[in-house]
């Protein structure tokens, strides 16, 4: 009985094992369940619907906040920036024509050209910027004489601050002392003697610093047991090794670090593989297109809005003063605007081009500045780089504080910033060193007291507001001084008809 009735558990749980994979199974090998089960899905899907549908009728608000809030997650404003668009546009538009029915057509292309020349048959500026070539020479004989040793170190500097003072002195008594050179063609001859002074310390620094390297090289070498040679990868392949001093001492290499859109030099800067061409007639058009916008906004905008605002600042008018501040800050803004793309932007990136230099970093993301400090850091890129690498980190070095090294270089900049002003103009009223020399001030209480959208809007009108300022005091000077005997002439004559 035992052995017969043994077996039975084991075959009844095969069965029922058997019966249940079946079970399993089937859904998957039966074809009409599976044609069956995207109705059923399909149902399920319609009665979920049909229950929101319910609950949609009996509840539609949720815990949210509106879009404008600062709570809320909404970031999507391209629709406003549009309408900030549109409404900019549609207002200069209405002030354009106002302009051109009260003014008339005022753009003049013969008067642009009188503001480089006096005399068709002089060309004061264009030689100015020749003799420039003088200077370059002598920096390079005077490094090759350092590189082989023929002078000392004391003497190679000595000569090199005599050529720099040369560079910022001699421009100023050609055009102090040559009435025939106009004040755009000082200012232009100014601006490249102020960019070769930087060029060529930058190009004294370095080469120095390659001079210390080299020697301290030849010192660890002589130390050593022996001399390692070099290796025959680098002698055999074909891709060309990098310059090394004194190889980089030549009239080339001279040449393109002047003309490259950059103020420090390298031995090696870096290349781009070729000159697109595409790229660099684009960059010639925008040049060319935004050069003739700047002149015919100058001549149409600009001018007649300043001659206006002489009598108010002569007669100490402050309600007008402001009307007519105001007024040119809408102008005197969009050209700084115009004038910056088609400098740091369209001509760098030109030049860059051409010459296949690879560094196009001419500015960052100064528009997103919410400290003045970082305004200044990032729209010129290669005076930021110049004064970092030159002149604020050799400061520190030395022992000096942040603080004194950072208002070493507001007033660096505030002396070419009045140096390429007052020179051209013949006259010394120092508006724009004061200007540059009050962003340290406003440098601290913008980084104390306004953060994000507040700094942002502070640098912003700064940049509109005070930019006007200086022009207007720089006019009116300018107006006077040479000007007044013609007013005084004019107001004489008014009362002696007066008085008739």
């Amino acid at each position: 009985m035992i052995d017969r009735d043994a077996p039975g558990p084991v075959t009844r749980s095969r069965r029922r094992a058997t019966i249940t994979s079946a079970t399993v199974k089937l859904p998957r090998t039966s074809g009409a369940s599976a044609r069956e089960s995207p109705t059923k899905s399909l149902q399920v899907t319609g009665e979920g619907k049909r229950k929101d549908d319910r609950s949609d009728r009996m509840s539609c608000h949720k815990l949210q906040e509106s879009m404008l809030s600062s709570a809320s997650s909404f970031r999507n404003y391209r629709g406003i920036l549009n309408w900030c668009v549109v409404m900019l546009v549609l207002s200069n538009a209405r002030l354009f024509l106002e302009n051109l029915l009260r003014y008339g057509v005022l753009v003049d292309p013969i008067q642009v050209v009188s503001l480089f020349l006096k005399d068709p048959y002089s060309w004061p500026a264009a030689c100015l910027v020749i003799v420039s070539n003088v200077f370059i020479l002598v920096a390079l004989y005077t490094e090759r004489q350092l590189a082989m040793g023929s002078i000392s170190e004391k003497v190679g500097l000595l000569i090199y601050v005599i050529n720099l003072t040369i560079i910022l002195c001699f421009p100023v008594v050609v055009v102090l002392k040559l009435p025939s050179i106009t004040s755009v063609g000082a200012a232009l001859a100014l601006g490249v003697y102020t960019v070769l002074f930087l060029k060529l310390y930058s190009y004294k620094d370095v080469n120095r610093w390659s001079r210390e390297r080299a020697q301290a090289k030849a010192r660890m070498l002589s130390r050593s047991l022996s001399c390692p040679s070099a290796s025959p990868s680098s002698s055999c392949s074909g891709v060309q090794s990098p310059v090394s001093y004194p190889g980089n001492l030549s009239l080339r290499d001279a040449y393109y670090f002047v003309f490259a859109p950059t103020l420090c030099y390298e031995l090696n800067f870096p290349r781009s593989e070729g000159i697109r061409m595409g790229f660099l007639l684009r960059r010639l058009f925008e040049m060319l297109l935004l050069t003739q916008l700047l002149v015919g906004l100058t001549q149409q905008w600009m001018v007649p809005i300043i001659r206006s605002s002489m009598k108010p600042l002569q007669e100490m008018d402050y309600t007008r003063m402001t009307e007519r501040l105001l007024r040119l800050a809408v102008p005197n803004h969009l050209l700084w605007l115009i004038f910056f793309y088609s400098f740091f932007h369209s001509s760098m990136n030109f030049v860059a081009e051409l010459l296949r230099f690879g560094d196009r970093e001419f500015y960052r993301d100064w528009w997103n500045s919410e400290t003045i400090t970082y305004f200044w850091q990032n729209w010129n890129i290669p005076v930021h780089r110049w004064c970092l690498r030159h002149f604020y980190k050799p400061l520190l070095r030395r022992g000096a504080g942040r603080l004194l090294s950072q208002s070493a270089v507001f007033f660096t900049s505030a002396f070419f910033h009045e140096y390429l002003v007052s020179v051209p103009l013949r006259m010394f009223r120092l508006w724009a060193f004061m200007g540059m020399m009050s962003q340290i001030p406003l440098a601290w209480f913008v980084g104390r007291f306004l953060r994000g959208n507040y700094g942002n809007a502070a640098v912003w009108l700064s940049l509109i507001i005070g930019q006007p300022i200086a022009v207007l005091m720089y006019v009116h000077d300018y107006y006077v001084m040479h000007h007044q005997e013609e007013l005084s002439i004019a107001e004489a004559s008014h009362y002696e008809q007066t008085r008739i």
